[in-house]
């Protein structure tokens, strides 16, 4: 069965120091030795990008743009990565009509219309709250792994 991790699930990987990050890498690698695949998307990357080299006084890591290419590169050869197709912009489209999306909530919202497109029911998150409103996904925290 596949699975699509969450950004914050990559984001946690690439921090050890931070409180979530065994999490993080104990659901990934028992996942991976179940014989389970975990898939990206092109925006996972795109929001790792932001964050990674965001300065770290503004809740980012502050790493270079070679620092953050190496990591994505790991990352790009870890996982799956899903490409973006025009049916995801569609799915897209009807989810944040149908469920009234506003703000910052757009970009879950085309995470889950991804998963809709690729038929893939489970989320890794520690942000399960984001995506409650989609009673289609079946939302995994990694500390329940």
């Amino acid at each position: 069965m596949d699975y699509l991790a969450d950004t914050n699930i990559i984001l946690r990987l690439a921090e050890p120091a931070h409180p979530m990050h065994d999490a993080a890498l104990k659901a990934v690698a028992k996942l991976f030795s179940d014989g389970q695949n975990i898939c990206l998307l092109p925006q996972n990357l795109i929001e790792f990008w932001n964050v990674a080299t965001r300065p770290a006084d503004k809740n980012g890591f502050g790493w270079t743009a070679n620092q953050t290419d190496a990591e994505v590169t790991v990352l790009e050869s870890t996982f799956t990565i899903l490409p973006d197709t025009p049916a995801i912009y569609t799915e897209w489209r009807r989810l944040v009509a149908d469920h009234s999306v506003l703000g910052k909530q757009v970009h879950d919202t085309r995470i889950v219309a991804a998963m809709n497109v690729y038929q893939i029911t489970r989320l890794l998150t520690f942000n399960a709250a984001d995506f409650r409103r989609f009673s289609n996904i079946v939302l995994i925290n990694p500390t329940t792994v």
